[in-house]
């Protein structure tokens, strides 16, 4: 399927090819087209300017910490600044998704319904077309093709329109990162163990890591977005226990991995041993699962000078994930990557889940799609908990599932059903 066909038609305008002073005319951009490439080296080139204006721009958010989280429903998958020396804020609560949502428009509840029912392509000619007005000055509908994007594993398309995001809105563009799940793989659900660490990561740390590495979770999440401080104790400690989680396969959501890494940072010196082998590795460990192969290569040469070793290989990490840190601590429900039909099995085991507890918070981070008639059964079985008093919270969800339970009536004001999508 074609590409943006809206940016494809040709202006009547002349004299707004931005690169038309270039002395190499194959790669200057046609007529009208500011954000479609003719070549693969302009593409590069502009996926260069792009990269280099989203670092400076999050040089800036970095030293502006109270715009870190902002009102912005942007998901959490994507705390994917760079790490850097700066203080980083007490990030205590979340702002709720009912606060935040942008201006509706028709494009966006009909390409929720289209993808619950299965139907991706029908959706993403709506959201495309709909970006010529409504995505002019509204960021949802490009994140909702972000996620239509992961869901169906179409990285090519997914990388054309973050070129575009970038540009248009002056903000960094997201990374790759798929939902698709595998056709092979077992379909994950139920009780996910979560750690929140912090404020002082020491040798207490170890037995709470102990529980983290029993092999009946199916998905291990650690939260790190309240440490502030760090030895080399515990640095070695939760080294050791992440590498174990990826040498393992294990299914992994790291949490508020930026907060960790700007507390190292200073504790980093290039040629200065005082601080031990463990803070560095640990620093390489987290750029690793964050997937930042450049940061990895120049803080691993970095290592390699101050102890006169050779430093770790890159290794794409696999059964990771990022995402923003959330308040609270507890253990945390994971939904599948697909729920469908009547979804019984799955209603049952969330009861389970909610005996003894006054919060259920539901772990959408590997929820790809959710259709019409499992939304539904869910809706109901949750009211059910809300009448008992019990809050509910469904959190890291993708913007296209979002959209639907909106749409279904989830969240309103006075409910104790949240919707939390994850951040751009």
């Amino acid at each position: 399927m074609g590409l943006f066909s809206f940016l494809k038609k040709k202006s009547a305008t002349p004299g707004r090819d931005a690169q038309a002073e270039l002395p190499v005319p194959d790669t200057r951009l046609r007529a009208g087209e500011p954000s479609r490439l003719v070549s693969e080296a302009e593409r590069e080139r502009q996926r260069a300017i792009a990269r280099a204006t989203a670092a400076k721009i999050d040089e800036i958010e970095l030293e502006m910490t109270s715009a870190i989280f902002d009102d912005e429903p942007a998901w959490g998958s994507a705390a994917r600044r760079p790490a850097a020396a700066l203080p980083v804020p007490d990030t205590a609560d979340e702002v709720p998704d009912a606060a935040a949502v942008p201006a509706t428009a028709p494009a966006v509840e009909e390409s929720a319904i289209l993808f619950a029912n299965g139907q991706a392509a029908a959706a993403e000619d709506l959201l495309r077309d709909s970006l010529a007005q409504f995505g002019q000055l509204e960021r949802l509908p490009w994140w909702m093709l972000f996620d239509l994007y992961q869901a169906t594993g179409q990285e090519a398309r997914f990388e054309s329109i973050a070129i575009d995001y970038a540009s248009h809105f002056e903000t960094s563009p997201p990374a790759w990162q798929p939902l698709q799940p595998a056709e092979d793989a077992p379909q994950l659900t139920g009780v996910a163990a979560t750690e929140r660490f912090g404020p002082v990561l020491d040798r207490a740390i170890g037995p709470r890591l102990q529980r983290l590495l029993a092999p009946n979770a199916p998905l291990v999440r650690i939260d790190l977005g309240a440490v502030r401080s760090a030895d080399a104790e515990g640095c070695a400690l939760l080294l050791q226990a992440l590498q174990s989680l990826r040498k393992e396969g294990r299914e992994l959501v790291l949490a508020g991995a930026d907060t960790l890494m700007a507390t190292l940072r200073p504790m980093l010196v290039i040629g200065d041993r005082t601080s031990g082998e463990a803070p560095w590795l640990l620093l390489l460990e987290l750029l690793l699962l964050s997937n930042r192969e450049k940061d990895f290569e120049e803080s691993a040469m970095d290592y390699c000078v101050t102890f006169e070793v050779s430093p770790p290989s890159f290794d794409t990490p696999k059964h990771v994930s990022t995402a923003a840190p959330a308040p609270g601590a507890g253990d945390r429900f994971l939904l599948p990557a697909l729920a469908l039909g009547e979804c019984k099995a799955l209603l049952d085991a969330i009861d389970a889940y909610a005996e003894g507890r006054t919060l259920l918070v539901l772990d959408c981070s590997r929820l790809a799609r959710m259709d019409y008639a499992c939304a539904s059964a869910l809706q109901g079985r949750l009211r059910a908990h809300t009448e008992q008093q019990r809050r509910v919270e469904l959190r890291e969800l993708n913007h296209l599932v979002a959209a639907l339970l909106r749409l279904l009536g989830y969240a309103h004001d006075d409910s104790s059903i949240r919707l939390y999508p994850h951040r751009y």
